[in-house]
C-alpha cells in the first residue's frame, strides 16, 4: 500500500480507498479479514488510531464488519452494487478526462478517436 503524504487527502481516507478498491475488484473474498489495525499500522509506520478510522470508514459503506476480539471482516458483496460502484468509478474518470479534453482543445471526433484507441489498446 503506498500513501502519500503531501497529497492533500488525509492518510485514514488513502487507506479506506486502496482497501475499497481491493474489496471491490475481488483481492478480498467475502468472509476474509483484512490486515489487522495494528499490524498495517505498524506496517504503514502510521498510527492506529489512523488505520481504525480508515476501517470504520469501510465499516461506515457497508464493506466490512467487525468481529469483537477478530478484526474486521469483507461482507458479501453485492454483484449489482459493485457494477454500480465501478460504474460511478468510471464516470468520474471520463468527466475528469472530458475536462481536460475541453482544456486541450480537443474536439469531440477527436475524443472519440482516442477513446476509441484506447478501447483497442486494452483488447490486445
Amino acid at each position: 500500500m503506498k500513501l502519500l503524504q503531501n497529497s492533500g487527502v488525509p492518510i485514514y481516507q488513502q487507506i479506506a480507498d486502496q482497501l475499497k478498491e481491493d474489496i471491490l475488484a475481488g483481492k478480498y473474498k467475502d468472509g476474509e479479514y483484512l490486515p489487522s489495525i495494528r499490524g498495517l499500522a505498524q506496517d504503514l509506520k502510521i498510527s492506529v488510531i489512523t488505520t481504525m478510522k480508515a476501517y470504520e470508514l469501510l465499516q461506515n459503506e457497508g464493506l466490512v464488519t467487525a468481529m469483537q476480539g477478530k478484526g474486521y471482516y469483507v461482507n458479501a458483496q453485492d454483484s449489482e452494487m459493485l457494477r454500480e460502484q465501478h460504474m460511478r468509478k468510471v464516470e468520474e474518470a471520463l468527466l475528469e478526462a472530458l475536462h481536460a479534453a475541453k482544456v486541450a482543445g480537443l474536439t469531440r471526433e477527436e475524443l472519440f478517436e482516442i477513446l476509441q484507441a484506447l478501447c483497442a489498446m486494452s483488447e490486445e
